[in-house]
């Protein structure tokens, strides 16, 4: 049997049932789409649900697949045993009511016995108990001995969880002992001991169980089988566990050497070896998929991974960062399968290293604070930290209460989790009870919602901005009225209108309201709690009555600022994925007729160069005049068309998908310009962070880009003006004047340390001895804290015994230092002491060590009274 890589076990079977009509499909995501029961995909048929259930036709009906995993149910069990682990690849072959047991069965066993090269009398099947269909395809279509097979029961062999699909299944096992197994006694020990392993489940979907528990035959079975790569590898390898198979085991040979820690010595570190081995795995394909660390959902599985595997990397020795690292060792050994992950390496380390120094300042002070509550358990003879002091970790100190869990275990102690919940309780009671009384939703319960439901307007803004309409209801001041006279305002609703309301990031319309008998302005336009378009109006000349017919007319001069600006941030998103990657989303924007504001996924600032690539790759596509498209249709066939949005449970079965060009396809209810030449230009303002991960990008369009661009370019003039030189000359007067100005800096600070000096002679002639130490005070004129400093130093390499105290006033602000000999402070002296007191006199405060202190004021008249005091304060300590 030939020792074959993970990565070439992968590609045989791949390609074996690519030559049995399979499509061979990319992995999908980790992270689920349309499926909000799972976090994270756990199985290889998860993402083929909508295939089996009929939601979705399938791209091909046989479908095979290697899918990546993540379960984190048994992570405590991971590196304690041979097979847990929280990453794992699932190879598959799949029939959509196509094939079925027969196809399935005896490729199952050409390829294992023939691609392979399984020995046959190393492997076992197992069948559901009433499946004689099963056991005649196994004797008849394949040349197993049929002693081999074993009957089991609902427990092990029939795939069902509820209602719904399910069906029988049969498994292939192999035997890593010696003598034939004889009985299904036998055999069902031999599993609990490791001894046989189950490598392949091929699951029979035939019947759909009713709620009364009824099998009834499906017209069209399915054929879902897995088989687990890394089980498979270790088989193929003749290895007793999955992190000794070789690309695994490469990973955990790196830790070995970034540990100086010898794998197989000790079992404590060994555990360590392979939780990071594991967990850096699952973390670099969670980095890979969009995954960003955080406190809540698939975030705070990475997150609780990620620091895992650091805390278990210190417990190792490793000092600093690492896992960044280590990330390039699961890229290496992984890539050929998921090429995606070379693509995007730098924004995987990126993102590790970012969360390793955050962790690692968190770790640092909780580590400290639990060992001391540790040290305290051993001291009253306890074993267990009471709730409040874990919560407190938690809560005061961001320390995960899993860690705090691990730390204690390995300790031989435990965590009060009843009393952490119940402190986590209180807290949020109190948070419930401090916070103000509010409505449904959180939204105030006004007038604006209690719109009758029959009520409706249609919008026709897409199309037109001009719309003759009908008025149907008016509020003014929480109150339904009948009538708006001149210079009031008030909210009107009418039956259709060519504004746009404010939704989806895009401000609302403004514009004029009329008839032949008044005149008004529409303010904004938005929509109330129930999705009704609410104009918000004031009223010029004239009255405005129910059932009036009116014309509403839009700003057209503001509409299409708008859209320039709103068609520039669909362009600016697919530019974004374009050049920091795919893994980029957005995270809010907001459109109106002077700029855009658009909030993205990224964990670093964008520099100078990055932001003029950004920006001339829109500007290209704008200069490109791309025809902007909209179409309405199924949101199926938006999905499968590649359109941008995030598809949940909030769009309609019709969508509106806007394209700018092939360039750019989003899902978007708002308004655009025709074409990408009407923008004209685009002009990035600025690019700052605004949380943790989460950048932002303000821009200009249009006028507002030229005028931002004249702006700067008066700029430019003024400032050239004013150095008396051509705009081209600018950096270089610039350049001279800085080195005129650190020059003129040199000057002045050697004055200073020269007026420094020249005080010397008069601080001598003033020192004192007090219990036989030299005590030097002085104050000086306009010497700032480093001229002290050094002049304080001056004393103390001259004197063995000594204490300096220094004072001075610059720009009308107390300057303090004190300084003493080893000696001195051997004598009791203690400069942070001193000069706390001393700076109180000048209004100040200040600190330090006992050897050396500084502290600043706000009354200069106040220094030589402060400096005064110091002999007080060493006679004090002579008594």
């Amino acid at each position: 049997m030939e020792k074959l890589g993970l990565n070439k076990i992968r590609e045989l079977y791949l390609s074996f049932f690519e030559s049995k009509g399979h499509l061979r499909m990319h992995s999908f995501s980790l992270v689920p789409k349309n499926d909000k029961s799972l976090l994270l995909i756990n199985a290889g048929m998860a993402p083929l649900k909508p295939y089996f259930t009929g939601l979705k036709t399938p791209p091909r009906r046989r479908v095979t697949t290697c899918q990546k995993c993540i379960r984190t149910g048994d992570i405590e069990n991971v590196g304690k045993t041979s097979r847990h682990g929280t990453f794992f690849e699932m190879l598959g072959n799949f029939s959509f009511g196509n094939y079925f047991k027969k196809e399935a069965i005896s490729w199952a066993w050409e390829f294992t016995t023939e691609v392979l090269k399984l020995p046959k009398d190393r492997l076992y099947v197992t069948i559901y108990l009433d499946d004689d269909e099963a056991y005649d395809i196994w004797v008849k279509d394949t040349d197993i001995d049929s002693s081999r097979i074993f009957r089991l029961g609902k427990e092990d062999n029939f795939w069902e969880h509820g209602a719904g699909p399910c069906g029988p299944c049969s498994e292939i096992h192999y035997d890593r002992g010696e003598g034939k197994i004889e009985t299904v006694e036998e055999f069902v020990k031999a599993g609990d001991n490791d001894r046989v392993l189950e490598f392949w489940n091929l699951v029979f979907t035939q019947f759909d169980r009713d709620e009364q528990g009824n099998y009834n035959r499906l017209p069209r079975p399915n054929i879902d089988t897995g088989m687990g790569l890394e089980r498979m590898a270790v088989i193929m390898q003749d290895k007793d566990n999955i992190f000794e198979i070789d690309t695994i085991n490469a990973i955990l040979k790196e830790i070995s050497a970034m540990s100086s820690s010898p794998y197989g010595i000790d079992r404590k570190s060994d555990i360590s070896m392979r939780v990071i081995t594991d967990h850096i795995r699952s973390i670099v394909f969670m980095i890979s998929d969009g995954i960003l660390p955080s406190n809540e959902g698939r975030g705070y599985v990475l997150r609780r991974l990620l620091r895992r595997a650091a805390k278990h990397g210190r417990s190792l020795g490793i000092e600093g960062a690492f896992l960044y690292r280590l990330s390039k060792s699961v890229i290496d050994n992984s890539y050929e399968g998921y090429p995606e992950l070379r693509e995007r390496e730098d924004y995987i380390k990126k993102i590790i290293k970012i969360e390793e120094e955050k962790f690692a300042a968190t770790i640092d002070g909780g580590i400290q604070i639990l060992d001391d509550f540790i040290f305290q358990l051993r001291k009253s003879g306890n074993s267990v930290l009471d709730g409040g002091r874990t919560f407190k970790l938690y809560d005061t100190y961001g320390f995960p209460v899993e860690l705090t869990e691990e730390i204690l275990e390995e300790n031989n102690m435990t965590a009060d989790l009843e009393g952490f919940k119940e402190n986590m309780e209180n807290q949020r009671n109190m948070a419930r009870s401090a916070r103000a009384e509010t409505n449904y939703m959180g939204v105030k319960d006004t007038i604006l919602n209690k719109i009758p439901m029959e009520v409706n307007t249609i919008f026709e803004g897409y199309d037109r901005l001009k719309s003759n309409s009908k008025v149907k209801v008016i509020m003014k001041d929480e109150e339904f009225v009948s009538r708006l006279s001149e210079g009031e305002e008030g909210v009107v609703v009418v039956e259709n209108t060519p504004f746009y309301a404010e939704m989806g990031g895009q401000v609302g319309d403004s514009g004029t309201i009329y008839n032949d008998t008044f005149r008004g302005e529409v303010l904004d336009c938005k929509n109330n709690v129930a999705g009704k378009i609410l104009h918000f109006v004031k009223i010029s000349s004239g009255s405005l009555n129910l059932d009036d017919d009116i014309v509403l007319s839009v700003d057209k001069g503001r509409r299409d600022n708008i859209g320039k600006n709103h068609t520039a941030t669909h362009i600016l998103d697919e530019t974004l994925k374009r050049i920091l990657g795919e893994q980029v989303h957005q995270a809010g924007s907001y459109v109106d007729e002077h700029r855009l504001r658009f909030d993205f996924n990224y964990f670093e600032p964008l520099n100078y160069d990055t932001l003029r690539k950004i920006e001339n790759m829109v500007n290209d596509s704008i200069m490109a005049v791309y025809p902007v498209k909209t179409v309405v249709m199924p949101l199926e066939e938006a999905k499968k068309s590649g359109a941008i949005a995030l598809f949940d449970s909030k769009y309609k079965d019709k969508v509106r998908v806007v394209s700018v060009g092939d360039f750019s396809r989003e899902l978007c209810g708002g308004t655009h310009v025709s074409n990408s030449g009407k923008i004209g230009l685009f002009k990035i303002i600025s690019e700052t962070g605004i949380a943790a991960g989460i950048r932002r990008i303000e821009a200009v369009t249009g006028k507002g880009a030229i005028d931002y661009v004249d702006s700067k370019d008066d700029m430019l003039k003024k400032i050239s003006g004013k150095l008396k030189c051509s705009e081209k000359e600018i950096i270089h007067k610039l350049d001279l004047q800085f080195n005129e100005l650190k020059s003129a800096e040199r000057e002045i600070q050697q004055l200073k340390l020269k007026l420094a000096g020249n005080a010397e002679n008069d601080i001598l002639n003033r020192a004192k001895t007090i219990d036989g130490i030299k005590l030097f005070t002085g104050v000086l004129k306009e010497v700032d804290a480093s001229a002290l400093r050094e002049l304080g130093d001056k004393f103390r390499s001259r004197y063995d015994n000594c204490l300096v105290v220094l004072g001075s006033s610059v720009n009308g602000k107390v300057q303090l230092i004190a300084m003493a000999t080893e000696k001195a402070v051997q004598s009791g002296i203690n400069c942070g002491k001193i000069i706390k007191e001393i700076a109180a006199v000048t209004g100040g405060n200040g600190g330090g060590r006992p050897d050396m202190a500084q502290a600043g004021g706000k009354l200069p008249e106040k220094l030589e009274e402060a400096v005064e005091r110091c002999s007080i304060i060493v006679e004090k300590r002579s008594r």
